[in-house]
């Protein structure tokens, strides 16, 4: 029986990007869901524009993980069997959708649950350097998931990733903000999931995105995502805690 895809894109005031990421999608899957997160750009008519494609609303806007969580719900309701997530701001390249899942061989007899993208594994031509400050947070948080879970991770925040879409059952995502993946890593390191990274390349088009309020300071962000993954081993009975040093070593 053919294993069935969900490409699901998380969006929030994207009208400039959303047609053309849609119509480069469309060339490559079948099946796709926007969870419109409470845009006021003009996305949302945008979207109407493609009829082929399904359309979850938010109103009023939620927040990046309330997103995905939509979308894990949606995949599990409707049957699929790998569910692939990925950015609407150009960022992600539609041609490795297919690419990412057929990393999860739903007929193996112990498939991946998750492979993730990573924009570190290998150099590509288009790659862009990353903001600073995100590069360091983002390096300081994997190396921190990596010491305390047991991980081997090289990219803790990128968004395109695939799923194995039974394994999201057992998923108990609260963190409706940019902080959501971060939840997602303790749980699946908890569960024990079988996870892939998968080299993406590294392209920002948006370096002054804002992560709403105070987040936009570096400093609070960081201290922030320490405070979800501490929460969040504490609500899995998990006895590690991230430190004010953790990941220090490897971020320099």
């Amino acid at each position: 029986m053919k294993t069935r895809i969900l490409t699901a894109l998380p969006v929030y005031n994207e009208v400039s990007h959303v047609a053309g990421v849609l119509h480069e999608l469309l060339q490559h899957v079948d099946d796709i869901l926007v969870v419109d997160d409470g845009s006021t750009d003009g996305t949302s008519e945008v979207l109407k524009q493609f009829p082929a494609v399904a359309v979850k609303q938010h109103s009023p806007n939620l927040g990046y993980g309330a997103a995905l969580s939509t979308a894990f719900d949606y995949a599990l309701r409707q049957g699929f069997d790998v569910l692939v997530t990925m950015d609407c701001d150009g960022q992600h390249q539609p041609q490795y959708v297919r690419e990412i899942a057929r990393m999860i061989d739903v007929t193996a007899e112990s498939p991946i649950d998750m492979v993730s993208g990573s924009r570190y594994l290998r150099i590509f031509e288009s790659d862009t350097a990353a903001p600073e400050e995100r590069r360091q947070i983002n390096a300081r948080i994997t190396a921190c998931l990596n010491e305390q879970l047991g991980l081997s991770i090289t990219d803790a925040f990128c968004g395109f990733k695939a799923y194995r879409v039974s394994s999201l059952a057992r998923l108990d995502i609260t963190d409706q903000g940019y902080a959501m993946p971060l939840q997602l890593w303790v749980q699946a390191a908890d569960l024990g999931w079988k996870i892939r990274e998968f080299p993406v390349p590294r392209i920002y088009l948006d370096e002054a995105r804002s992560f709403g309020a105070s987040l936009d300071d570096a400093g609070v962000r960081l201290a922030h995502y320490r405070s979800v993954l501490n929460a969040e081993l504490e609500r899995r009975g998990m006895t590690q805690r991230f430190t004010s040093d953790c990941g220090t070593a490897s971020s320099r």
